[in-house]
């Protein structure tokens, strides 16, 4: 019959118990030391917390009521988490290690050679290079958990991003529409103003049972869930007489925002904001009898209703 392999002893990375050495052929053999057992067992096991000696049956914690149970796990974790802890040293790869959360950096950090450090504001992890706000653009990248630490300042803060952007959007758009003829009048001329409306009548979609006397056009901007630089936009005509709230849902159903206003509290709620007036507004007016007119820009905006005291 072939001999017994026996472990060293020592504990296991993964289990509470160790299989005991065999080292004196005449001692093969304890007795179990739970409570009820008492069985002799040719090959026992020791409890890493308790360090009692156990048969097969009884070498789990919870098998033989560990009265320390969870200890031999927590010194193995204080082992891990001790800097002077010798590990075995093994080459890092994106299977066994972190990459800096830029987009564009493929560094593996939490090494020995990289370390990694988290940023506060959108609760990433980053190398040295990228560790700065300014260099991984932190404003325009929306935190991991819902919400930044600072929960106040830090709303303020991506609320001015989304407005930059808008704003960048916006000239963009016009400058566009401006360039793309000849001759090419001035920026805010109201012929200038007549040429971007026309483009934007030309690729806006909306219901197409909406009255052409009752369209509203509207350059549509929607709230930015991931890290994407850019969130999503689009032209498109509403019903002027359609309430706010009603053109909140299509405008959000048609860049495929999620639209959790039924059923969120204001912290995950869509509001929309008015970029010519610099004002939110209200769900129960109506869009056209306000200030918003054709050629404007609105904004989906998520948790901004907290600002506002809603």
């Amino acid at each position: 019959m072939a001999p017994i392999s026996m472990s060293k002893d020592r504990p296991s990375p993964q289990e509470s118990f160790t299989q005991m050495a065999d080292k004196d052929l005449e001692s093969i053999g304890r007795h179990c030391q739970f409570e009820y057992c008492n069985q002799l067992d040719f090959l026992p096991f020791r409890c890493e917390s308790c360090r009692g000696t156990f048969c097969l049956d009884h070498r789990t914690e919870t098998s033989h009521k560990c009265p320390k149970a969870g200890e031999w796990a927590r010194r193995r974790n204080a082992q891990n988490a001790s800097p002077g802890t010798s590990l075995p040293t093994q080459k890092p790869t994106i299977y066994n290690s972190d990459q800096c959360a830029h987009l564009d950096c493929k560094t593996l950090i939490n090494t020995m050679k990289d370390p990694g450090v988290r940023c506060p504001n959108c609760n990433r992890q980053y190398c040295l290079k990228h560790r700065l706000r300014e260099e991984h653009d932190c404003a325009k990248i929306t935190p991991l958990g819902g919400r930044p630490a600072a929960a106040g300042a830090n709303a303020n803060e991506t609320l001015r991003s989304m407005f930059a952007r808008v704003r960048t959007w916006g000239k963009e758009k016009s400058h566009a529409a401006t360039q793309s003829l000849t001759p090419t009048p001035k920026p805010n001329s109201p012929a200038a103003r007549a040429v971007q409306l026309n483009t934007l009548k030309k690729s806006a979609k909306g219901d197409a049972n909406v009255p052409a006397d009752k369209r509203l056009y509207l350059h549509v901007v929607g709230t930015s869930d991931t890290q994407r630089v850019d969130p999503p936009n689009g032209d498109f005509y509403f019903d002027s007489r359609w309430k706010v709230g009603r053109v909140l849902d299509d405008a959000a159903r048609r860049l495929r925002v999620e639209n959790v206003n039924n059923r969120a509290d204001e912290k995950e709620r869509l509001r929309i904001f008015h970029v010519e007036s610099g004002e939110f507004l209200e769900f129960s007016d109506a869009i056209g009898a306000g200030k918003v007119q054709s050629g404007h820009t609105i904004v989906l905006m998520r948790g901004a209703g907290v600002m506002l005291g809603k």
